[in-house]
């Protein structure tokens, strides 16, 4: 592991933003100020294929990064507020319903986060 995909992996293990890669790339920046954008990208890229950090896929919006800790990901359908959820590991039914193993999954529900629901309602009121 080189000294920025070090960094880098760090930076995703202490966060819980789901940091996009310019976020990842303007922290790394304050460590390494002569970092370039590629660099991150490139070393975003061998950590996820190797299984070091998560890729979170979001229709129409950038892709985060985030830590291969077990958990599932509740999505805003309205702002795209994304957040953790621990929810019981699914990996044996699955693979029942299956009939074969399964490496990992990706489970991401779609809902209206509060202030989101707020705000439908207010505007219901409003009419």
């Amino acid at each position: 592991m080189t000294k920025y995909s070090k960094q880098i992996f760090q930076i995703i293990e202490h966060s819980r933003d789901h940091m996009t890669a310019e976020e990842i790339f303007q922290q790394l920046r304050n460590i390494y100020p002569t970092v370039v954008r590629a660099t991150v990208y490139n070393n975003l890229h061998r950590l996820w294929e190797a299984g070091s950090i998560r890729k979170v896929v979001l229709e129409g919006q950038p892709d985060r990064y985030d830590r291969m800790e077990r958990h599932d990901h509740l999505i805003c359908k309205q702002c795209g507020k994304l957040s953790d959820v621990t929810l019981t590991d699914l990996t044996q039914q699955l693979e029942a319903q299956l009939g074969m193993p399964i490496l990992s999954y990706d489970l991401k529900m779609t809902y209206l986060c509060e202030t989101c629901q707020a705000k439908q309602e207010a505007e219901r009121n409003d009419v």
